[in-house]
This record gives structure tokens, C-alpha cells and sequence, in this order.
């Protein structure tokens, strides 16, 4: 009886080190970082080393960032909780805990990203549903003044990334994952629709469930812009283990979107 033949890479820290490297990942970058762990094979040690490799790149003076969003705070009418019987709404809205960015786990970013958000020396961003994690020289810069209703805007983080010149490093994921592109919508002249959500944060001292305006986003041709840019730039596909990767210079991909979205977008 033959034996299966394992077919997963395996990769220790310092096969990541070098992998990434060869991505054009450097000492002293700022990186926004999507990852999926099961997407590079077995990394020994799993999501710990991910962030130590990420780490030891970019050095004491450079800067992880990764979501952390909490977005099952929300209203369970926009969809969050699609799951549930609407009867129980109320009790939802009533009792769901006030966001806590030392406690709140983050939700569907990934075990690197859920990690990340407690990682020692870790900045987090205040938005209730929409947080980003941040370690290394411009963390605290980066996730200071999220503000409720400017999620994705000026002021942002993603803005904040966009004004160091930072890179998006999208790993096993696809640009259905690139937050990047939120800031895009933002800055691209095109009809709006502005929408209202809620979640539960602390006011006070006391939970409270607040009601805040924000810009109504779409992902719906994320990808189709990220494949356009990808072409058009020669942007090659890298491999790190058995994971598709792509580092891209953030500024210029959000302002090739920005003009994708104005030419497609009503």
C-alpha cells in the first residue's frame, strides 16, 4: 500500500524571510497586509511566524498594518447576521458587546489578522466595525481619528497609509480582499449613496448602540480593477510556498482606480 505523497509546501521563518524578499518586501516599508494562512502550505509555527517574518523584514523602522474589522457589529438588518431569525434582532441590538479594541476579535480577516490584533505593542484603530491593527514606526499614526462616519476617506487609515507611500502585500487573497480600493471609492467622482449603520460602542463609560452616516461601499468589480492594473503594469504574480502573492506601491494602484471607477462607475 503506497503511501499519499504530501503535496503542501512546508515553511519555517527564515523560508518566509527569503520568499518574501524576493517579493520586494523591505527594511523600512510600510505594508498593509491581507493574508490567508492556509493559502502558503504548512508554515511551522502557523500565524506567529507569518507576522515574526513580516516583522524581522521591515525592521524597527518599518510598519505592519492588517484589518481587524469587527463587522458583525452592525445592524442585523444589513446582512451581518444573515444566519439568525429576524425575531431576534432586538435581542441583538440590545446586547451585542460594545466594541473593545483590546478584546473585540477580529471577524473573517484570516488567524494572521485575528493574531496580529494582539500582538504585543499593537495600535488598533477605534471604528467599531471597520478597525485596522498596526505595529512598528507610524502604528499609532496610522489607526489615531478613525472616525465613525470617514471610514475609508481622508483621514483614514488607508488615506494615512496612502500619504507615506506604503504597499498593499496581498497574500493567498485576491483583490476582493484589497481594502485599498475603498479609498479609491472615496476619492473617485461618482455618485455616492450615503447609508446609515449602527453599532454598539462605549459613550460614557456606558454601551450604547449608535447610529453614524457613512459612504454605502461597493466590492462588486474589485477584482476587474485589480486584474486591469495588474496588465497594464506588468505587475508580476509572485509565489511564497504554495500562496499567489502581489506587492503592489499603494499610491499609484489607488489612483489607477480612482480613473478606472470614474470611466465604469455611474
Amino acid at each position: 500500500m503506497s503511501e499519499k505523497k504530501e503535496t503542501r509546501s512546508i515553511l519555517t521563518k527564515e523560508d518566509l524571510i527569503s520568499q518574501f524578499k524576493a517579493c520586494g518586501v523591505d527594511k523600512g516599508q510600510t505594508l498593509f497586509v491581507h493574508t490567508s494562512l492556509k493559502s502558503l502550505g504548512f508554515v511551522v509555527g502557523g500565524s506567529e511566524t507569518v507576522i515574526r517574518a513580516l516583522l524581522e523584514i521591515v525592521g524597527e523602522e518599518g510598519t505592519l498594518m492588517m484589518p481587524s474589522q469587527t463587522w458583525k457589529n452592525l445592524d442585523p438588518s444589513t446582512g451581518v447576521h444573515w444566519e439568525e431569525p429576524e425575531e431576534w434582532w432586538p435581542i441583538i441590538r440590545e446586547n451585542w458587546p460594545a466594541y473593545d479594541k483590546k478584546v473585540t476579535p477580529a471577524i473573517g480577516m484570516g488567524v494572521v489578522a485575528e493574531m496580529f490584533a494582539k500582538w504585543p505593542g499593537v495600535f488598533r484603530s477605534d471604528h467599531p466595525a471597520r478597525s485596522v491593527a498596526a505595529v512598528g514606526k507610524h502604528a499609532e499614526y496610522l489607526t489615531k481619528d478613525h472616525d465613525l462616519s470617514n471610514i475609508f476617506g481622508e483621514g483614514s487609515p488607508v488615506d494615512k497609509l496612502y500619504k507615506l507611500d506604503g504597499y498593499i502585500l496581498l497574500i493567498g487573497v485576491g483583490h476582493n480582499k484589497n481594502t485599498s480600493l475603498h479609498l479609491a471609492e472615496m476619492r473617485a467622482n461618482f455618485t455616492k449613496k450615503t447609508v446609515n449603520e449602527s453599532s454598539a460602542i462605549m459613550v460614557n463609560g456606558k454601551r450604547e448602540w449608535v447610529t453614524y452616516p457613512t459612504i454605502w461601499v461597493d466590492d462588486e468589480d474589485f477584482v476587474e480593477i485589480g486584474t486591469d492594473y495588474e496588465k497594464e503594469n506588468n505587475v508580476p504574480i509572485h509565489k511564497v510556498g504554495d500562496a499567489q502573492v502581489r506587492f503592489i506601491r499603494q499610491r499609484p494602484f489607488v489612483d489607477y482606480a480612482v480613473k478606472w471607477m470614474e470611466k465604469h462607475r455611474a
